[in-house]
């Protein structure tokens, strides 16, 4: 697999969750598992069962954490400008037939969390808003039915 785009904050995010696992999870896990060992036979031990369920589910984190972090490409959004939408781009938005708006950041697939606006840039509306600039209008087609969006604002931090 090659690279992924990622901003700053979303490497960061990915680090410091991968050091928690490390540092803090697993050692946890392994001295849960020593517990459940004493307690005698392990293969109607619970605890034991859980822990070990938890320290695969742990490991395979790990993993994955350390494999997207060695193939990442880091973009500070701050030295990236202009007036089109690009990856990074903060973009306030207008639905065409609510008038409601709602702002989204562009960011790579892994940091993506809509409730937080952040839009993964592999998501439909972010494939529409790629090249737009303010006044234009993306044409996005949701299993919901179309929808059109008015670039209101487009901000890089």
């Amino acid at each position: 697999m090659g690279s992924f785009p990622i901003t700053a904050d979303g490497f960061d995010r990915l680090q410091v969750e991968l050091k928690q696992l490390k540092n803090e999870e697993r050692p946890e896990i392994i001295k849960a598992i020593a517990a459940a060992r004493e307690h005698g036979d392990l293969s109607e031990n619970a605890e034991y069962h859980a822990a070990r369920e938890r320290q695969s589910f742990v490991e395979g984190r790990i993993a994955e954490l350390e494999d997207k972090l060695t193939r990442v490409e880091v973009i500070d959004v701050s030295k990236v400008s202009g007036d089109q939408v690009k990856f990074g781009a903060k973009v306030e938005l207008a639905d065409c037939d609510t008038d409601e708006e709602v702002t989204y950041q562009l960011v790579g697939e892994y940091e993506a969390d809509i409730s937080a606006g952040l839009l993964s840039i592999s998501a439909p509306l972010a494939r529409a808003l790629i090249g737009k600039s303010v006044g234009d209008i993306a044409e996005v087609v949701t299993p919901g039915g179309h929808k059109d969006y008015e670039v209101i604002k487009i901000s890089y931090k």
